[in-house]
């Protein structure tokens, strides 16, 4: 693609912009932008300020090495709790908002190859996050398709921290799989992976 991927454009944005628009939401206390190759490109580009950065110098081990860059950062102490219960993205950069005013009850996690999500379709994915049921997971499908991004719950970042390389989080939904909450949407976007040129194209066409 050229330029690092948090900065292509599609439908008038850089695929970062549109995943940091989509994570405007009362619910999200924080949020990080997990950075390997290009960072400082990406920070000029869209002035990110540095609070909102995590590096990760294991960028080239894949997108399961940024999750657990923004695990460490946002919930350094998730091992550690993590014991206690067992006893009783060319860059890859992947945005991470964090669930909870006051405290930190989940991560969602939205993967700068599938930039074209909504607001609101993120706002659907959090009020089945914080329904009756509170499901450890949330997932969006599209047309029984499961897609991005994923909400994960405060209980299974250990697991996340653990999981296995070639797996990575899907190993945590497989583990969980029983109680997984899927959200239908329309929003093609959540299954459109666009590091595929072939879908890029696609996509900037359908704008």
């Amino acid at each position: 693609m050229g330029a690092p991927k948090a900065l292509v454009q599609v439908r008038g944005k850089s695929f970062l912009a549109h995943l940091l628009d989509a994570a405007q939401h009362p619910k999200i206390g924080l949020l990080r932008v997990v950075l390997g190759a290009g960072e400082e490109d990406i920070r000029r580009a869209l002035n990110l300020s540095a609070e909102i950065v995590v590096l990760n110098p294991d960028w080239p081990r894949g997108q399961l090495s940024s999750i657990q860059a923004a695990l460490r950062a946002l919930a350094p102490d998730a091992l550690n709790d993590a014991a206690l219960d067992t006893v009783s993205l060319a860059s890859n950069a992947i945005t991470e908002a964090a669930l909870g005013r006051d405290a930190l009850d989940g991560i969602l996690l939205c993967p700068i190859d599938h930039p074209l999500v909504s607001r609101a379709l993120v706002a659907s994915l959090i009020a089945a996050f914080y329904s009756a049921a509170r499901p450890p997971i949330v997932v969006p499908t599209f047309r029984s398709r499961r897609g991005h991004p994923v909400i994960f719950a405060r209980s299974l970042f250990a697991e996340l921290l653990l999981a296995p390389p070639d797996e990575g989080a899907r190993a945590v939904v497989w583990a969980h799989a029983g109680e997984v909450a899927e959200v239908p949407t329309e929003e093609e976007g959540v299954v459109l992976n666009l590091n595929d040129p072939e879908t890029l194209r696609r996509a900037q066409e359908n704008a």
